[in-house]
């Protein structure tokens, strides 16, 4: 027998995988296992840097405030967290100290060693930690939590893992955790910092009781720390709920209710383009526009199963129509329970089956933007990007068995060249298969759907990465996900295979040898919703949408005010194009307007004075500060009418440019 020590040199090696499983390099391991090294820099090793870095933070809060009780710590997206019970909340100057001793300790070396318990060995080492013992309850429960809580009791087995000096040998810290970590505290290196603290319900429910969470990030090397941080500033910036009010584009006003937007001129202007643009591809792409109601009857979600399996993000029924006697209060008729609705399939099922339908139908492509309404948790609301009322790009295509691939890649295509005509280009596909814990349907339904997607998306030449589980109750999904101006991955468009609704609602259509049969449903969100798409598009462009999508595309500004009127009929002229345009006629001096509007983000300013007068053109002047001059007024018409028609974005190659800075 070996253990990985023995068998790795490299120092990048943090753990290993043995017959499938992660372990630590210190686990022991025989000829006949199968053994794979995880590097620091792999989706593991990075989660096993990031959480041994939360086990740091514990230790070092425990050493300050040995009182402060522990929750959970586990690794997340670029970085992990740690939850905890202390006195008094953390100010910044315990954050500062936190990060000292967690210097110390990652300097010192300490060894994670893993230790195998019993449940009450597991209780008597634990005693003065509740929020442990409660994870220790869970172990083989029913309710066994959730993936953050699984870092702790997600095992075969409950191990503790003690933090050991490496001189003396003796005791430093202990942690009930499943593990694996580094072999010492020094591996963490200086890649780290801790970022913020804020209030966390225990195990996410409002019904716990608050702790304190510290969030930190941790990266192999300095450098990459100091990329990710910058890569957060310039997030920070472009951060669209901040330029949401920079901008006068949407807000959240707190009459109305938590996660509801109410989108101002401006704003209501980019939702309007993005939407008609999206419409008028629908219609060249052979879609059929309808159109349902906000509310319905709670029937139709008990025949599509969405109260079965969707209620918990339904809001509350609403109990209406019942009729009494007004003189004694008895009910005549009882009433019905009314959802707002929180999907839009259900009501496009209805439609198809409003009549018979004919195989030569098919494929028969069903759209709508509509609004639904889903109950999200207080805690889960982000701006536009998670809201309570959002309105989908929805599609549902009914196909036949036959025409299921071919319409799949038909979807994605069209899916791709839409994206790219909103400035978003660079794609990858995630395939997300199903759980058998959370699914209808047989096994054979769900593996012939899998492969089909599975097939499409490689055949489409993008990287097609593996969501085990992720598929919704009804069938298996095929997710784009694009990534920004500056590197973040959102997912946009998903295609998802049905065979549940259509067996649901008894869809039919008359086969070719005149039997009937049933559908096959395929689910179609391109944009997701149109308000997270209003958010991803803002924050990718910084707030400077190309001219297509800006709400307001040319401003005119006088040199001096007797070129007020000049200015004014250009912008007649453009206007008479569909060219949102205005000319400042305000009182302010023209460097100060120009930086208004720069600020402003407007695509083009058409600047005029007495030669531009007199030589019948303007100064074209663009975001960046760059400025043309001497542009003839028609030319300068063209080119603006052309960047709008041709979704381009401001160029500023357009002549040979005059450099000037304001």
């Amino acid at each position: 027998m070996a253990d990985g020590f023995s068998l790795f040199t490299d120092r990048s090696i943090v753990a290993m995988r043995v017959n499938g499983e992660l372990r630590d390099l210190a686990a022991e391991v025989t000829e006949t296992d199968t053994v794979e090294p995880i590097t620091i820099d792999s989706e593991d090793g990075l989660n096993i840097l990031r959480h041994s870095a939360a086990h740091v933070l514990a230790q070092a809060v425990q050493r300050i405030n040995p009182q402060t009780t522990l929750g959970i710590g586990p690794p997340i997206t670029d970085g992990f967290y740690y939850d905890f019970d202390p006195k008094q909340p953390f100010t910044p100057e315990d954050l500062k100290a936190i990060e000292k001793e967690m210097q110390r300790i990652v300097k010192q070396g300490q060894r994670f060693v893993r230790r195998v318990v019993t449940e009450d060995e597991a209780r008597a080492e634990l005693a003065n930690e509740p929020y442990k013992l409660e994870l220790i309850g869970l172990k083989g429960g029913a309710d066994s939590g959730s993936d953050n809580e699984s870092v702790e009791v997600g095992g075969a087995e409950l191990t503790i893992y003690d933090n050991v000096d490496p001189k003396t040998g003796e005791l430093c810290w202990k942690d009930l955790c499943r593990g694996p970590h580094l072999p010492s505290t020094r591996m963490i290196g200086n890649g780290w910092a801790l970022m913020r603290s804020a209030g966390a319900y225990w195990r996410g429910s409002e019904k716990n009781p608050m702790l304190q969470r510290i969030y930190g990030t941790a990266w192999p090397t300095k450098d990459e720390l100091r990329a990710y941080q910058t890569r957060l500033e310039e997030a920070a910036k472009r951060d669209h709920r901040k330029l949401g009010v920079e901008l006068d584009l949407f807000s959240f006003p707190d009459e109305i209710g938590s996660g509801l937007a109410v989108f101002h001129p401006k704003g209501g202007i980019i939702r309007h383009e993005i939407e008609n643009f999206m419409r008028s591809e629908l219609l060249k792409n052979g879609y059929e526009v309808v159109n349902s109601p906000h509310i319905t009857k709670g029937a139709l979600f008990e025949t599509s199963q969405h109260l079965n399996w969707y209620r918990d993000g339904m809001f509350p029924a609403m109990h209406l129509d019942a009729v009494e006697d007004p003189e004694t209060g008895e009910v005549l008729k009882p009433g019905q329970d009314y959802y707002l609705k929180p999907m839009n399939c259900p009501f496009h099922n209805l439609i198809y089956r409003a009549r018979a339908r004919s195989y030569r139908e098919l494929p028969l492509r069903l759209a709508e933007f509509g609004t639904v309404y889903r109950y999200e948790k207080s805690g889960t609301l982000s701006g536009l990007t998670r809201v309570r009322g959002l309105t989908q790009d929805d599609a549902h295509i009914y196909v036949t068995d036959e025409q299921v691939k071919d319409e799949i890649k038909r979807q994605l295509e069209f899916v791709f060249s839409t994206l790219r005509a909103y400035g978003l280009d660079d794609f990858y596909l995630e395939l997300s298969t199903r759980d058998p814990e959370k699914s209808v349907g047989t096994e054979e339904q769900w593996a012939e759907a899998e492969q089909t997607l599975r097939e499409v998306g490689e055949e489409s030449g993008l990287e097609l990465v593996a969501d085990p589980g992720g598929a919704a109750f009804y069938g298996p999904k095929i997710s784009v996900q694009a990534r920004d101006a500056i590197g973040r991955t959102w997912q946009l468009s998903t295609v998802q295979l049905d065979f549940n609704q259509p067996e649901l609602f008894e869809l039919e259509y008359a086969a070719a040898d005149g039997t009937r049969k049933q559908p096959i449903m395929i689910h179609r969100a391109l944009l997701g919703s149109v308000e997270r798409f209003f958010a991803i598009l803002l924050e990718h462009y910084a707030g400077a949408f190309p001219v297509w999508l800006s709400p307001v595309q040319v401003v005119g500004i006088p040199v001096a005010e007797q070129y007020g009127e000049y200015l004014d009929g250009i912008i007649a002229q453009l206007r008479a194009r569909g060219v949102r345009a205005e000319v400042d006629h305000g009182d302010d001096r023209m460097p100060k307007k120009i930086r208004t509007h720069t600020k402003a983000k407007v695509p083009f300013q058409l600047i005029a004075g007495e030669d531009d007068r007199a030589a019948g053109a303007v100064s074209f002047r663009f975001r960046d500060g760059t400025q043309m001059n001497g542009v003839p007024v028609h030319e300068a018409i063209e080119r603006i009418g052309r960047a709008i028609e041709t979704h381009e974005q401001v160029s500023t190659a357009w002549a040979e440019e005059t450099r000037v800075e304001d």
